[in-house]
């Protein structure tokens, strides 16, 4: 185990109680275990939770404290102030049976050549030159921001890897908070719960739909829109839709996929 698996076990056990669906702790207890597992003390405390709530699983003594079909979660609720909480699933990731959606590759050849890869910052703007959001959502979408830090009360510290709006055919207005994955990873609650609450606080006269985009390989893009709900103070993870695209070049799509397309959309 490492020192963060070590710090994070020993404020977990600490504080949760048999039966519990909230487990409460504070930057000081992070300071705290330091001192009582006998080794300096962690200079960046923040990053400990940060590095459970995005990159890393919890020690094996954490996940066994939960119920079946549930995982811990670690939420923000202040400035160095978290909550493990239920979640049901904590991640979620693209299916493996979607249908291909063939697109033009609009991306400049200049951007190929200098961008290539399957990193986050390529699937942005691949997913921005061609428009895939709005072809997923429907509506005619802006990137208005990218790389987001900012902080929100309750909350704490968030990022958000890309930010849209939109506007449909009625004039109704929309803000889509975008999470970026390399391929193999996994979608978190944790980002969709901040997403959708910085976008109550910054836009409350938007509607909010989240979405993950993620690369299946360095043409092909997943793009899911998620939704959060709680039932009995356990949060819940939700596809609402998915579709996939496949960038092609202009030999890519004959003329009978084409047709085959206008006929499914009639």
């Amino acid at each position: 185990m490492s020192k963060y698996d070590d710090v994070i076990e020993r404020v977990f056990l600490r504080n949760y109680r048999d039966g519990a669906i909230k487990v409460v702790f504070d930057r000081d207890e992070l300071a705290q275990a330091c001192d009582d597992l006998g080794f300096a003390r962690i200079k960046n405390l923040g990053d400990i939770p940060y590095t459970y709530r995005f990159r890393r699983e919890l020690p094996s003594s954490i996940k066994e404290k939960c119920p079946n079909k549930y995982e811990w979660i670690i939420i923000g609720t202040g400035i160095g102030s978290y909550e493990f909480r239920l979640a049901s699933p904590g991640k979620i990731e693209p299916t493996n049976n979607r249908q291909k959606i063939k697109v033009p590759d609009a991306t400049p050849e200049i951007v190929k050549m200098y961008a290539p890869g399957t990193d986050e910052q390529a699937l942005l703007t691949k997913v921005r030159y061609n428009r895939l959001v709005d072809l997923f959502l429907g509506l005619t979408c802006y990137s208005i921001q990218n790389h987001l830090r900012t902080t929100i009360q309750n909350v704490g510290q968030i990022e958000i890897d890309e930010i849209y709006l939109g506007i449909n055919k009625k004039g109704t207005h929309f803000v889509i908070p975008c999470q970026a994955k390399s391929p193999g990873d996994r979608f978190g609650i944790v980002q969709v719960m901040q997403d959708i609450e910085f976008c109550k606080a910054r836009y409350p006269n938007a509607i909010c739909k989240p979405i993950a985009l993620q690369f299946l390989s360095e043409n092909d893009v997943a793009i899911l829109e998620l939704a959060v709900d709680k039932s009995n103070d356990i949060f819940h993870l939700s596809v609402v839709d998915e579709h996939h695209y496949k960038l092609v070049g202009r030999d890519g799509i004959i003329d009978d996929e084409i047709r085959l397309m206008s006929e499914f959309d009639e």
